[in-house]
């Protein structure tokens, strides 16, 4: 089949590449042309495990370009742009909007019914109340006859993006015509996971749902952890217990500084921002967001425990981004820790093995080094990130306060944990 995308960002080049290692031809269009060169050089713009390997495997399959002349030559298009969030946390549409509006213009010239599919995150309703009216407005055409519409979230981890896409636990398509779904059927056809059919909002609340849940599950342990600390148990030691429980399950109740990135904390926002517009209470969901925003800051007050004073001392960080094997600093907990740090006049030297560029323009002031082994030098070091390059430190010299539970840390000469 014959593949565009929009948009070159996270998902987008991750569907996209994945498409080609699965036959299909692929169109990648963006904006941005130094992403399109390196695309086009089998180089990713992003950093992500596995990915500049199939953009060059698969490079006879997959092109890259500016122009949405390019939709012409597809069968189907995916809407893979971003959708940030306003100062009030509800959703900035209107790169969505501007893409929307390109393709509808483009699809005027199309003579075949052509498949358009809204992957970007959007909250339920906005596909069939803004991308539709889009498409029909501009393209002269009716949706559900000359024009299929459906809406196909995605649900991938940064990180394990490609796994994710390839063996996926579930595919979910919210349909609005019958040539969409034979389209997206043949498509997915040799997939071998649950496939659920439903609407186009409730494809759309699914990813919201999905995305809050998996949220809140870390906000609970972490006051779950927060209490146990209180009475010496091991966090790590209940979160066990509970997820031999198979109506709980063990993943996302690993207890720590809490959760960042570019999905849950956006999708959280929205949603809170969401119920506000409907008049809706979204008091589990707001309790969440809040635990998440306390819970760094805990680091730094055990840090005070046996450093009262931080003027003047150098406090090391291992970690910048939001989780290991990304370079992703979006929302990354080691944003509140290090603004707090500086406000009590410490010294801040920082080791990220991806991310350290991107934290510069944030933190331009901060010491970085050039190797994880540099940071242990520090008066204390707390731990951000858990990168697997951590584990082969010596901490046998140091104070550790311990965020993301590494076990090697606790030969540390004096060892801490944020929730055990």
């Amino acid at each position: 089949m014959n593949i565009s995308i929009i948009g070159t960002g996270y998902v987008g080049l991750v569907t996209g590449a994945c498409f080609a290692q699965l036959g299909h031809h692929v169109t990648c269009i963006d904006i941005d042309p130094d992403k399109i060169q390196k695309i086009n050089q089998g180089i990713s713009p992003i950093y992500e495990e596995g990915l500049d390997t199939l953009l060059t495997t698969y490079k006879d399959r997959i092109t890259a370009t500016t122009e949405y002349q390019a939709i012409l030559n597809t069968d189907i298009t995916f809407l893979c742009v971003g959708t940030p969030s306003n100062k009030d946390g509800s959703l900035d549409t209107s790169y969505l909007s501007e893409a929307t509006i390109h393709i509808a213009q483009i699809l005027k010239m199309k003579k075949t019914t052509h498949v358009m599919v809204v992957k970007s995150t959007v909250l339920p309703g906005t596909t069939q109340e803004i991308v539709l009216p889009l498409l029909e407005q501009h393209s002269g055409k009716k949706v559900g006859i000359d024009i299929g519409l459906a809406m196909n979230p995605e649900f991938l981890k940064e990180g394990v993006a490609i796994q994710d896409f390839l063996k996926p636990d579930r595919i979910v398509i919210g349909l609005y015509d019958e040539h969409s779904r034979k389209i997206l059927r043949e498509l997915y056809k040799d997939f071998t996971c649950p496939v659920l059919e439903t609407t186009l909002s409730a494809a759309e609340m699914i990813k919201y749902a999905s995305n809050a849940f998996l949220a809140t599950k870390i906000s609970f342990i972490n006051e779950i952890g927060n209490l146990c600390k209180k009475q010496g148990i091991d966090t790590y030691d209940v979160a066990e217990g509970m997820g031999l429980d198979k109506r709980i399950g063990r993943a996302f109740l690993d207890a720590g500084i809490g959760w960042g990135g570019s999905c849950f904390p956006k999708d959280v926002d929205a949603l809170i921002s969401w119920a506000k517009q409907k008049k809706e209470p979204a008091r589990i969901i707001e309790q969440t967001k809040a635990v998440n925003t306390d819970q760094p800051l805990r680091l730094v007050k055990i840090l005070q425990k046996h450093i009262p004073q931080l003027k003047g001392k150098t406090i090391g960080i291992l970690g910048l981004a939001f989780k290991p094997d990304t370079d992703d600093i979006r929302e990354s907990r080691a944003i509140p820790i290090i603004t707090e740090l500086l406000r009590n006049k410490a010294h801040v030297k920082a080791y990220d093995p991806q991310a350290m560029k991107s934290f510069t323009q944030l933190f331009p002031t901060i010491e970085y080094c050039s190797s994880a082994t540099e940071v242990l030098s520090s008066d204390a070091v707390l731990i951000i990130t858990k990168w697997k390059e951590f584990t082969t430190l010596d901490y046998t010299g140091d104070l550790v306060i311990d965020g993301r539970r590494l076990p090697e840390a606790k030969n540390a000469k004096t060892y801490e944990g944020v929730c055990w």
